[in-house]
């Protein structure tokens, strides 16, 4: 014979992390030394405010190659390729204070430097 449980002494779980608020910062950039800097210039401001963080997590790089023909007509097995890196980075704030948003938005990153905030 099998036992049979009734469902009804169960009760639900309720995760930790969804009553708490979290603010996603995706950085995107050519050069992995710049980006490298700029993450640590952020995790650094978010720590001197007592911020709770993950990260920074290294997303997959995206490499977007082109290949261009070398001569118009009569070469035209002769090509070139071309490949752009995009290194990625993901940092997740838990439960930031006003102080720390305020001090990200006031924050000076190098140029060639793309930034995505969500507040989740």
């Amino acid at each position: 014979m099998m036992a049979v449980r009734s469902k009804s002494k169960k009760e639900p779980k309720v995760a930790k992390n969804e009553e708490r608020q979290r603010l996603r910062i995706r950085v995107r950039a050519y050069d992995h030394k710049i980006l490298d800097n700029s993450v640590k210039q952020i995790v650094d401001t978010a720590l001197r405010y007592g911020a709770e963080l993950t990260g920074p997590i290294p997303l997959p790089t995206e490499i977007r190659k082109y290949t261009v023909n070398r001569s118009s007509f009569v070469h035209k097995n002769a090509r070139e390729q071309f490949e752009m890196r995009i290194h990625k980075r993901l940092i997740d704030i838990l439960n930031p204070s006003p102080g720390v948003i305020d001090a990200l938005t006031n924050l000076n990153l190098p140029a060639g430097i793309d930034i995505e905030v969500k507040m989740m």
